[in-house]
Formats: structure tokens, sequence, C-alpha cells
């Protein structure tokens, strides 16, 4: 059903002024403007994810170690090669720190 014409307004009258189909122009802006704020959250969050990968350390920095860790949880044994001290903090693994299984002897 067509709306109702007002007296007089036949040629000029537009019963849908100010609109685009059935959304309203402010319908549209607001959907610009919130579309344009989701994109720029998304690329800050993306964008945070992206950091830049640490320079390594000097070559005199590290030091050769033959040191063995396993975990007291699931028994996994890591051998550790290379580390900054003597004898390094123990790796984690199963949210817990490695139990150093290496004899006393070999430190």
């Amino acid at each position: 059903m067509a709306a109702p014409v007002p007296e007089g307004c036949r040629a000029s009258w537009q019963p849908y002024a100010g609109t685009v189909g059935s959304w309203s122009i402010f319908n549209i802006v607001v959907a610009l403007v919130v579309g344009l704020v989701l994109f720029k959250v998304g690329t800050v969050i993306l964008g945070s994810f992206a950091r830049p990968v640490p320079e390594p350390p000097d070559p005199g920095e590290l030091r050769k170690v033959r040191l063995t860790y396993e975990c007291s949880i699931c028994s996994t044994t890591v051998r550790m090669t290379m580390a900054n001290d003597e004898v390094p903090e123990p790796p984690r693994h199963c949210m817990e720190d490695m139990e150093l299984v290496t004899p006393v002897d070999d430190l």
C-alpha cells in the first residue's frame, strides 16, 4: 500500500526523501563509522602481535654447556648445549621448573 500523498504536492512529493532503499542516510553514516572503528581496532590488535625479533646476543656471551634436565611430571628430557651462565635457570615444562639430572661431576 502506497503512502498517502498530501493535497497540492503531487508533482514534487517524495515519500522516502533522504533514504536509500530502506536505509536512511543516518543509518549509512553510522554503519560506515562503526565499520571504520572496527577496522582500526582490528589493525591495532593484529599489529600488537607483530613484534620485532630480538637481536641475537653477542657471540662471546653464550657459553657451551652440557646440561640435562628432566620434567618431574611427564619425564621429558632436555639437553642444553648453550647458555648465558655456567649453571642457568632450569627450563620450564608442564608449568613447572625441570630438574637438573646431569651428574655433579660433569658440571
